[in-house]
């Protein structure tokens, strides 16, 4: 091809994705989950940490819904996958890490900025390995705790612990040790479960639905405690089933 046709070549490529656009409705949640990453910043520099701390689990539900939404309605594309991590690092990665140490960390000095970017890094490294892997790893199991879930934990103790009444900087060392524990499992080789293979559109017996509602119910009951139990276990979870795992393993 002669570099006539090449030049024409590249410009009708580049008009067609000009004109391809970006799709409204998954973005529209992307764009939700950002802010509210945003939102729990703001907060935190405010000292209204509880908010702060509510706004990342909203992010976490968006975020858990512009997927589903986007494969609901065959909107996924590359910009909408870039967009998601970019919003995921900010809400997951430097919302959270920022939240703590603005609460507990600044009375520890190196150490505290020490222990916030750990996690922060680790929630990099996670979603970069993540989008390379995408297509290689297992899909019914995270390679490592999924940076909403790390995030979940984080804000969850920051939650709970300022609803009993304690302050961070009489907590600092349990937070210290709680962020970099969700940091270091985000970027382990640990598996969790991913719950992709759930398939919603398949019938279930009335019981299920029973449990459900049971599930909504315990949570509204102490939002901050359940909240923070349910996701602790989780990120306990992917050592129990790496221990399992190894004890069934035959020995050679």
């Amino acid at each position: 091809m002669d570099n006539g046709r090449m030049d024409e070549f590249n410009t009708r490529k580049s008009m067609n994705l000009r004109k391809r656009g970006i799709y409204l409705l998954p973005n529209l949640f992307t764009t939700g989950a950002l802010f509210a990453g945003f939102y729990a910043i703001v907060q935190s520099m405010n000292w209204r940490f509880e908010s702060a701390a509510v706004a990342i689990f909203i992010a976490m539900v968006l975020d858990g819904l512009d997927g589903r939404v986007a494969r609901l309605t065959h909107t996924q594309s590359e910009f909408g996958a870039e967009y998601d991590s970019l919003s995921d690092m900010v809400s997951f990665g430097v919302a959270p890490a920022l939240v703590i140490y603005e609460w507990a960390f600044k009375g520890l000095g190196k150490w505290g900025w020490f222990a916030a970017f750990i996690y922060c890094a680790a929630t990099a490294l996670r979603l970069a390995r993540f989008n390379t892997n995408i297509d290689v790893v297992d899909k019914r199991y995270f390679q490592g705790l999924p940076s909403p879930a790390a995030a979940a934990l984080v804000a969850g103790f920051v939650w709970v612990m300022l609803d009993y009444g304690f302050k961070g900087d009489e907590l600092r060392w349990y937070a210290a040790a709680l962020t970099v524990f969700a940091g270091l499992s985000m970027v382990s080789n640990l598996p969790f479960y991913s719950f992709k293979d759930i398939n919603l559109r398949k019938s279930v017996p009335f019981v299920v639905i029973f449990l459900i509602a049971l599930f909504f119910i315990l949570i509204s009951s102490y939002p901050p405690g359940v909240l923070f139990a349910l996701f602790l276990c989780y990120a306990l979870s992917g050592y129990v089933l790496w221990a399992l795992r190894r004890r069934s393993k035959p020995v050679a």
